[in-house]
């Protein structure tokens, strides 16, 4: 039987899990490694959310939903954009998804067809690269600069090179940390609208912004795609549950696919997931504990020799330039492990060309293993 292998099927590793793989094969031998390598919450999802999730699966609430998801949590999300932004948000315009992972598929699959040029920032979230590439649409990469951020002028460059039909960017960024500040953000909104270019705007990281109030892209133009996800701010990330805020006149194409693609995101976690937007005061203390973790790492990790790249003004990463170092952030990655018993990110994930002086480091586990992982590499690098 022949066995044929496309060309879309060949895209990067995500590295962060090839490292997350080995240490915890080292963990399972006796080696207590510490994990700085990989964008998951230290803790579980609140308690109530979990209890929700056992009511359910006693009372057998595990059937298939709609595809756009539960009426329940639509809802429930559509409060959350009420009461944390002041913007309203229809629940027929809302799509819970598989993760956000799912949503990128739904979102580039409604609007782009093969070929089609979609431009993403980098250092930026591997996955958009790999995803787009799989589609067989084109990623076009558009350089950050020192700040990390997006700004409208990379939209302009990008677009002038050759036309683009779409722009995706995330605030707060993966691996970045960086921020959009507002007025940055309503210009790339403008650009957006002025050169006809579809934006989609990756929110998974709001509510960790440990500098300014979150504005969603939704504040400056309801019709710029918005997604998130239950994984990052509410400790969800097994539970495959995310969403997508969409323009009323792709609401039923990103339905269809979804219908063939996923059928729906897991009931289970669907139920669980209306009540995490209750659970503020819980979620508020682990994300104080992030804010801990980001103050030492802000001190630590350039007195180390990794200087930070960006600003660090939101999700919980630094993602560090460590040429004084080694200009070979993945060999470096794998002695880091194996003698240091630390683990992080080598930035090729992250940028294929310049990542390998950059290394990404997680700081969403707890407090004193922030401390011992500092002081584990400082022993290293001084040995």
């Amino acid at each position: 039987m022949a066995v044929f292998l496309s060309a879309r099927s060949e895209v990067e590793p995500f590295h962060a899990m090839d490292v997350l793989a080995e240490a915890n094969r080292l963990t399972a031998e006796g080696t207590p490694v510490i994990s700085m390598a990989v964008g998951q919450p230290g803790d579980p999802a609140p308690e109530t959310v979990r209890e929700a999730a056992v009511r359910a699966l006693r009372d057998g609430q595990v059937g298939y939903t709609d595809a756009l998801g539960m009426a329940s949590l639509r809802a429930a999300i559509a409060r959350h954009y009420h009461d944390h932004y002041g913007v309203e948000v229809s629940p027929a315009r809302i799509a819970v998804t598989t993760g956000s992972s799912a949503a990128f598929n739904l979102a580039f699959l409604a609007c782009y067809d093969p070929g089609d040029r979609v431009a993403i920032t980098v250092p930026g979230y591997p996955a958009y690269r790999n995803i787009l590439k799989a589609l067989g649409l084109e990623a076009v990469e558009m350089p950050t600069g020192g700040e990390g951020y997006l700004k409208a002028e990379n939209v302009r460059e990008a677009h002038a090179r050759a036309p683009i039909k779409g722009v995706l960017f995330a605030s707060p960024a993966n691996p970045t940390g960086a921020v959009i500040p507002e007025n940055e953000l309503r210009a790339i909104v403008e650009t957006g609208r002025e050169l006809g270019i579809a934006l989609i705007s990756d929110e998974i990281y709001h509510r960790l912004n440990y500098r300014a109030p979150d504005v969603t892209a939704l504040s400056l133009d309801p019709d710029v795609m918005v997604i998130n996800s239950f994984s990052k701010y509410y400790c969800m990330t097994g539970w495959r549950v995310g969403w997508m805020v969409l323009p009323e006149k792709l609401v039923r194409p990103v339905e269809r696919i979804a219908q063939s693609l996923y059928i729906s995101a897991p009931a289970l976690s669907q139920v669980a997931a209306v009540h995490a937007f209750e659970q503020t005061t819980a979620l508020e203390e682990i994300k104080s504990r992030y804010a801990r973790n980001r103050a030492h790492l802000l001190e630590a990790l350039p007195a180390l020799g990794f200087d930070i790249a960006a600003p660090m003004d939101g999700a919980f990463y630094a993602y560090c330039n460590i040429s004084r170092r080694t200009n070979d952030s993945m060999a470096f990655a794998r002695r880091m492990i194996h003698e240091a018993h630390v683990a992080a990110t080598p930035g090729h994930d992250f940028d294929p060309r310049h990542g390998e002086r950059f290394m990404r480091f997680s700081y969403a586990g707890r407090y004193d293993d922030m401390v011992e992982a500092t002081e584990r590499l400082k022993r290293w690098l001084d040995g």
